[in-house]
């Protein structure tokens, strides 16, 4: 997989989280912990991708 593809496929990831996030957002009773844990694992995708950004 080539860096391109890489960074792709993380912003690919982050656009489903931040998806999630609205669903659960949606929900009756949203679930926090749920909602912080997607925002944990949204954050390490994006210094990630970032990490590649720096090396072009």
């Amino acid at each position: 997989m080539t860096a391109d593809e890489r960074v792709s496929s993380l912003l690919s990831k982050h656009a489903a989280i931040d998806h999630a996030i609205d669903e659960e957002n949606q929900r009756p009773h949203p679930d926090d912990l749920r909602i912080h844990e997607l925002k944990r694992e949204k954050l390490r995708i994006k210094d990630e991708i970032a990490g590649h950004d720096s090396h072009a």
